[in-house]
């Protein structure tokens, strides 16, 4: 079973609303795409790591800036995506500016059967979105981490 574990970054706005950091996954498979083509900072690990540090691991290798400390962290438990994987995530307060971020990269062959290997950013940007605007982007199953983290976000 292919499993996944990620940090959300969260920050509340002066108007009293919550904005999510997300990522756009690069590739030329989601270059023209919005909708489920924005994700969670997030990446696969090995039975015998811990999700947790397998999240702030992921996030730093995605985005290439240490993961904010988590002492706050709030469990926003695991979905299962349509392609089968798992996905285990935790929501951090946060603030971060996304033009400090530097993606980590990924090869694959591109055109397909050209012979030809190409490098592309994992995220090819970040953004802070609203929670509705993530709900319209979000890959479908991690909708479930936004609506639990506004329902956290309202004890």
């Amino acid at each position: 079973m292919r499993r996944s574990a990620g940090l959300l970054l969260f920050r509340r706005t002066a108007e009293g609303g919550t904005e999510v950091l997300l990522g756009h996954m690069g590739g030329p498979f989601f270059a023209r795409r919005e909708q489920g083509a924005w994700t969670v900072p997030k990446g696969e690990y090995e039975p015998d790591e811990p999700a947790w540090d397998a999240a702030r691991r992921e996030f730093e290798e995605e985005l290439g800036l240490e993961p904010p400390e988590g002492a706050d962290a709030v469990p926003l438990g695991e979905v299962r995506q349509s392609g089968g994987k798992t996905v285990t995530v935790w929501a951090v307060e946060a603030d971060l500016d996304p033009a400090a971020v530097v993606p980590g990269t990924f090869r694959m062959e591109w055109p397909p059967r050209s012979g030809r290997i190409q490098e592309f950013p994992e995220l090819d940007r970040v953004a802070w979105l609203t929670l509705d605007r993530a709900r319209e982007v979000i890959v479908k199953a991690q909708t479930a981490f936004l609506d639990r983290l506004a329902e956290h976000s309202h004890r």
